[in-house]
């Protein structure tokens, strides 16, 4: 099976600036993504999907060559993550090769193991359209979920008698660690229309942050400091 590892890291960042290359634990965000997938992947199977000159340079440092520049429209504020991963998916069947299986690492997930990736590659079969990692969320729409109505009151997401959350359904929170993408259905059906999307917990609290927010960061740099 052909595998291509998409690790896509744009300049610009509103919530937190230049996340993707501030420093934790001494070493850019995104060189701990890249070290995760280079410990198990071919660097020719690996692509950093960047738009920006400077994070090039930061990963190609390390070895890693990147194979082109994103093109700015697909790193602006409304740029989506599907567009992205077909820009790369498409760059790679031109120039390289077919894959069969696509790895999305995002960057802000530092802490993924190479099990985490290992496991959900080995749920993957080319008749569904993902395996993606999750969480047990918190909150649930079954219990303290609510939306608001045309009125302006507030009624639960989904209707229920349930009076005590452990006796809700289970619900999932996608933490954006590790994606295993079918080509195939990304190109023909888009994110939107995946249908056939198999779970795989991370049942560790700290291994599904996603870095979004300061506050997010510190927390990381904290328990990467706890754990030296």
């Amino acid at each position: 099976m052909k595998k291509l590892v998409i690790i896509p890291a744009r300049g610009g960042s509103k919530r937190l600036p230049n996340k993707n290359i501030k420093l934790l634990n001494g070493e850019p965000l995104i060189m701990h993504s890249v070290s995760t997938a280079r410990s198990l992947f071919e660097d020719i199977e690996i692509c950093v999907s960047t738009e920006s000159k400077e994070i090039k340079k930061i990963v190609e440092k390390s070895g890693l060559k990147v194979p082109f520049l994103r093109p700015i429209e697909l790193a602006k504020d409304d740029s989506t993550s599907e567009d992205v991963l077909i820009h790369a998916l498409n760059w790679y069947q031109k120039h390289l090769y077919q894959p069969d299986i696509i790895i999305l690492l995002q960057p802000t997930s530092p802490f993924r193991k190479t099990k985490h990736i290992n496991d959900i590659m080995k749920k993957f079969s080319d008749k569904i359209d993902m395996v993606v990692s999750v969480k047990e969320a918190k909150s649930n729409p079954y219990f303290n979920l609510y939306e608001e109505n045309d009125n302006g009151f507030l009624k639960k997401t989904k209707e229920s008698n349930y009076t005590r959350f452990q006796d809700c359904p289970k619900v999932w929170e996608l933490n954006g660690s590790v994606y295993a993408i079918n080509p195939t259905s990304l190109k023909h059906k888009g994110f939107s229309n995946f249908d056939k999307i198999i779970k795989y917990e991370i049942k560790e609290p700290e291994l599904s942050i996603d870095i979004d927010t300061k506050f997010d960061f510190n927390l990381c740099e904290l328990i990467m400091k706890k754990q030296i």
